[in-house]
This record gives C-alpha cells, sequence and structure tokens, in this order.
C-alpha cells in the first residue's frame, strides 16, 4: 500500500457535525420538551389530587372507625395536632407531615355547620382544592360534603 498525496487545492472533509445540523437538533429538543411540559405538569397535579384523596378517605375512615368504637367524635384539636382518641386508627404521621397538596390535617369538631370533619388548613395547592371537589364530591366547594369554611376545607362527617 503505497501513501497517495492529495492534489493541491483538495481539502480532506473532517467527520463531524456542522453548526447548522446541532442547531437544528438542539430545536428539535427543545420543541419536544415544550410540548412534553404541560403534559407531566398535568400528571404531577393528578397524582397529588390522588394522593389527597386517598389520604383523605383513609382519615375519613378512621374517624368513622374511631367514632363507632368509642361512642362519639374525637374532640377538638389544633392544627397539625392528632386527636389522642384517633391514635389508634390513622398514623401520627399523617398529621405531623404536610398533606400532598400541603397545609396540615385538622380535626374539627363542634364548630357552626361542622359537628365533626376532617379538615386541612392552609393548602399550598388551592386552585387543586376544585378538582379534588370534583373527583370526590359534587364539584362545587360551597355544597357537599367537602366544602370551603372558615377559611380551609372540610370534610363533613356529620
Amino acid at each position: 500500500m503505497t501513501f497517495q498525496p492529495k492534489p493541491p487545492g483538495v481539502h480532506r472533509r473532517n467527520s463531524g457535525f456542522t453548526l447548522v445540523e446541532v442547531m437544528i437538533v438542539v430545536t428539535i429538543i427543545g420543541l419536544l420538551a415544550a410540548l412534553s411540559l404541560p403534559i407531566w405538569t398535568r400528571a404531577r397535579q393528578n397524582s397529588r389530587c390522588n394522593a389527597f384523596i386517598n389520604d383523605l378517605r383513609t382519615g375519613i375512615e378512621a374517624a368513622q372507625r374511631c367514632a363507632f368504637e368509642e361512642g362519639a367524635w374525637p374532640a377538638e384539636v389544633a392544627a397539625g395536632a392528632q386527636p389522642p382518641s384517633m391514635a389508634p386508627y390513622w398514623s401520627s404521621k399523617y398529621w405531623l407531615n404536610p398533606t400532598p397538596l400541603g397545609g396540615q390535617w385538622d380535626w374539627e369538631a363542634g364548630k357552626p355547620g361542622v359537628v365533626a370533619g376532617l379538615a386541612v388548613t392552609n393548602p399550598a395547592e388551592v386552585t387543586l382544592m376544585q378538582t379534588v371537589d370534583e373527583k370526590y364530591d359534587d364539584g362545587n366547594l360551597s355544597t357537599g360534603k367537602f366544602q370551603n369554611l372558615n377559611g380551609g376545607y372540610v370534610y363533613i362527617l356529620e
């Protein structure tokens, strides 16, 4: 095999991508990311709403079991504090940690319009409470079991 020099004026093309090719690929990736971001955001919001609803159901069932076995609804406590009589029925981790939509769980008892209810105070995702109501109740935060009362959102048990 012999080496044959290139004639003068002929340049060897280096392998690689041109700037235009790289810019086209970057543009396509940016468009795909821009299209998928709203879908990802909706999926994340749905997931958080569903987690909140599942925790709400668990808390409602725990309160109902407590009332059935103890003969009365738990007494009123401050937001984020677990009613002592509910300790065997619902883990304290729910009361100590924020809800999936932010804010704290709160047991409401003996307040105007609520004999007994499970509430969330100061949720970070106020706009998603309407979605929770649409999925779990009647879709109207002014009526039904899940309502906006006293600056919080309460599921009224009685």
